[in-house]
């Protein structure tokens, strides 16, 4: 089994998750490396992980690690050599009245009153609804962190359109999850909030902004193909 070989990592474990099913494709079943114990995964050395194709899920470090699958490739973009396309202005157009607040993380109760619209939106059932394991679910899964996070909120006249959570890390920044008003099918939120953190990341003279995961055959995770440039993490080496 591959591992982080970094000194800082040296009082970690890792074990490997039974499989589940897979979130990004299709009749597959995923496993994951998680790194224990949670308590011991700072933001140093999260950023060591990160590196090296790890993500953050509440107080999880986690990255896949499937038998039969290599579909998952950690991505980020190199800011400094970043310049927006021509739908991705328009994007930055169209969204730049929206403004933004940085506030900590923590549970909102208008920030899950969005999340779970949101996620009823995504659903082709439209089953979601505010149970108590679906507030203790977002709690853990957004609310919770050991490292250096952040949550954003973008607003329209006072209106929340958007949040993002979002980890600092040594060498960038990291999109942990994004989620927004989808009432608007002419909105372009989703890019305008990757524009925004590359912009951010930018302020802070940091080089990178990891994206997770790019999957080709994933619809939901192809689009992190139009930041360019991207590099990938191939065999433990970050390829352009």
């Amino acid at each position: 089994m591959h591992l982080p070989n970094d000194n800082t990592l040296n009082k970690l474990q890792f074990y490997v998750t039974t499989g589940y099913s897979c979130s990004y494709l299709p009749n597959k079943l995923a496993q994951s490396l998680i790194a224990t114990p949670q308590h011991l995964v700072d933001t140093e050395i999260y950023s060591s992980l990160i590196q090296q194709g790890f993500r953050r899920s509440g107080k999880f470090a986690y990255r896949p690690h499937c038998e039969n699958c290599q579909a998952c490739v950690p991505v980020r973009v190199i800011l400094q050599d970043f310049t927006p396309n021509r739908s991705q202005k328009r994007a930055l157009k169209q969204h730049q009245n929206l403004t933004t607040t940085i506030v900590p993380v923590a549970f909102y109760e208008e920030h899950y009153a969005l999340y779970a619209a949101y996620q009823c939106a995504r659903h082709t059932d439209g089953k979601f609804t505010k149970q108590v394991d679906d507030v203790e679910q977002y709690q853990s899964f957004l609310c919770q962190s050991n490292v250096d996070s952040v949550l954003v909120e973008f607003r329209e006249n006072n209106q929340l359109r958007m949040v993002s959570v979002i980890d600092i890390v040594s060498d960038g920044i990291s999109a942990v999850y994004t989620f927004y008003d989808t009432s608007n099918a002419n909105a372009s939120y989703g890019t305008y909030n990757v524009l925004w953190q590359i912009d951010w990341a930018k302020s802070f003279k940091l080089p990178y902004l990891y994206l997770g995961y790019w999957i080709k055959d994933s619809p939901k995770m192809v689009y992190k193909q139009n930041y360019k440039p991207l590099e990938m993490l191939i065999n433990g080496k970050w390829l352009q």
